[in-house]
């Protein structure tokens, strides 16, 4: 309890300094607290589980809220939490008032929102309206026939006109976006499950129906929403053909089509300018000019970019470090001067952190989790980072088909199975990048179930529960908890690694990731060793006379050289 008590004090401290620090004349206009935010994406059905039925609820959170508040964060992204038939985790969601049964109440959630507002955490909410779920009141009305007033809120061919130019699905088995419905003898479509249908943007009614929508919970007080697959909403509604094999680049065809900024302006005018709410997009388009036309504050649309480039670099069988060093920096220099970017690496959608781009071995895992728990705190643009990875949780290690329950997954193994593929291939590819890595249950403590819930889990817990876990790391004061915590009270306290300009150094070391951060009178430097052996590097001004201010080592090397997976913060002498 001592030690808790000392890290609940490092993030009072660090929230403190972060409102009344010296802000280093960046000006109040330039100031916004969703550039400043540490925001922690928390996945509901795998965190705290608090009825025994082995799924995380609501009630679940709120025990752990004062846990959270230790952590240094400041806002918290909560995926789906709506009526849903739970065929995609909730993102089918059947009734956007209201609360899975799974997770609760909606007295439950006022009660969550409460505790997290008087902790001094934000709460963004995961909006999902480029589909719906096939259950809801909706769909079900647009299916009964032609002629219901519903029927325009999705996209329907009707199948006298013969088979509908091919769309690809993410989730369909057979990867076909249009499903027949012999109700009506049309087809409609989905971009993702075929129980995920997709709404239809272009009708004014469906359009006000979202807005009211983001009204109810925005009147309700949160802080923010997280726009899921939002970058696909608008379609090209004249349908036409695509060239072969236009799914190995879909978002080329599918992202930032028709309307879409004009949808966003309108939800702009009618919503997110009328309350205090930040909003992110899921995906950038397909450049730079479709990134900054979501988010330049002169277009009046949404506020943060979320680009995927630098997180899909990890790959089964490694990845190149200069690939991430030019993405990063190209994005930097692309945000320079107006627009503001997400900094993350992992989320629901993508395996373990440090399985992915750092080392989940010993003795490296906890060396390389904090290093790029680094890297992901001294970058420029606003932090998401995802519920676990402070604990440097790592990959599943599920082995059998059956371990699996992300229905993208197991419906693509059916396909491969139909294709006469080597499963063993599928099921060793999966192992490293399936989503199920990161939603298995949160490792509490050594217990049974990793004090996750006093039931059966909804998915196998990680078997190295016992020795990675919040109860083990609280006593360590160099465990990855402990350390993300001061990392966490170092960026809050510190504008420069919010605001200030970014400066990649040795760009060419395969090895080693160097920058600056400079802003007005100050300039730090960054060291982060992404390799499992020494590595070198050169730049141009020495730093002995610099204050270390970070290292996940208990000294910092001062000659070239960084040990393996190295990292170190410095603050430079003018």
């Amino acid at each position: 309890m001592k030690q808790f008590n000392v890290t609940l004090a490092i993030a009072v401290l660090a929230t403190f300094s972060l409102k009344f620090c010296d802000a280093q004349n960046i000006s109040d206009t330039a100031r916004k607290w969703w550039k400043e935010a540490i925001i922690y994406q928390l996945y509901p059905r795998s965190f705290k589980d608090s009825d025994g039925d082995g799924i995380g609820d609501l009630k679940g959170i709120t025990s752990k809220l004062d846990y959270l508040r230790s952590l240094g964060i400041t806002a918290i992204w909560l995926n789906p939490i709506y009526s849903s038939p739970n065929d995609d985790n909730g993102y089918d969601v059947s009734d956007y008032r209201s609360i899975m049964k799974d997770f609760g109440t909606m007295a439950d959630f006022d009660s969550l929102l409460s505790g997290m507002h008087r902790r001094g955490i934000k709460l963004v909410m995961d909006l999902v309206v480029n589909h719906s779920s096939d259950e809801h009141e909706w769909f079900k009305q647009s299916r009964s026939s032609r002629s219901n007033p519903y029927r325009n809120y999705y996209h329907w061919w009707n199948a006298e006109n013969g088979k509908p130019p091919y769309r690809f699905s993410l989730f369909d088995i057979n990867h076909d976006a249009w499903k027949y419905d012999s109700l009506t003898n049309a087809y409609y479509l989905h971009y993702f499950s075929k129980k995920q249908p997709d709404l239809n943007w272009e009708n004014p009614k469906l359009r006000s129906e979202v807005y009211d929508i983001m009204k109810f919970w925005s009147k309700k007080g949160i802080d923010g929403f997280r726009l899921d697959a939002f970058q696909f909403a608008a379609k090209d509604t004249t349908w036409p053909s695509f060239p072969v094999g236009f799914e190995k680049n879909f978002v080329k065809y599918y992202a930032m089509q028709g309307n879409i900024h004009g949808y966003l302006r309108e939800m702009n005018e009618q919503v997110l300018s009328k309350f205090d709410v930040m909003s992110v997009a899921e995906g950038a388009g397909n450049s730079f000019e479709d990134a900054h036309n979501l988010v330049d504050a002169n277009r009046h649309e949404l506020e943060i970019a979320y680009a995927f480039d630098a997180v899909d670099i990890a790959k089964q069988g490694g990845y190149s470090l200069l690939h991430l060093k030019e993405v990063f920096s190209r994005w930097d220099s692309a945000f320079a001067e107006s627009g503001w970017l997400s900094v993350f690496l992992a989320n629901h959608d993508q395996a373990r952190l440090v399985s992915r781009f750092g080392n989940d071995s010993e003795p490296f895992r906890t060396l390389s989790s904090k290093m790029l728990t680094t890297f992901i705190m001294t970058m420029r643009g606003t932090a998401f980072y995802y519920n676990g990875d402070e604990l440097g949780m790592t990959n599943a290690g599920f082995k059998n088909i059956s371990d699996y329950k992300d229905m993208p997954l197991l419906n693509e193994y059916q396909h491969q199975q139909a294709l006469h593929t080597d499963l063993n291939v599928f099921l060793q590819k999966a192992a490293f990048e399936s989503r199920d890595n990161s939603r298995t249950p949160f490792q509490w403590d050594a217990s049974a179930n990793s004090g996750f819930t006093s039931g059966t889990p909804w998915l196998k817990i990680n078997s190295n529960y016992k020795t990675i876990n919040v109860a083990s790391q609280q006593k360590d004061p160099n465990s990855p908890l402990n350390y993300f915590r001061r990392i966490t009270a170092l960026r809050a306290s510190n504008p420069v690694l919010v605001y200030g300009k970014y400066e990649i150094l040795d760009k060419t070391n395969p090895d080693v990731y160097a920058y600056t951060r400079e802003l007005n009178n100050t300039r730090w430097l960054i060291l982060l060793n992404f390799r499992a052996v020494p590595s070198t590097y050169s730049i141009p001004f020495g730093i002995a006379s610099g204050t270390l201010m970070s290292c996940n080592y208990t000294k910092a090397s001062l000659n070239g050289q960084l040990r393996p997976y190295e990292a170190s913060v410095y603050k430079l002498t003018k």
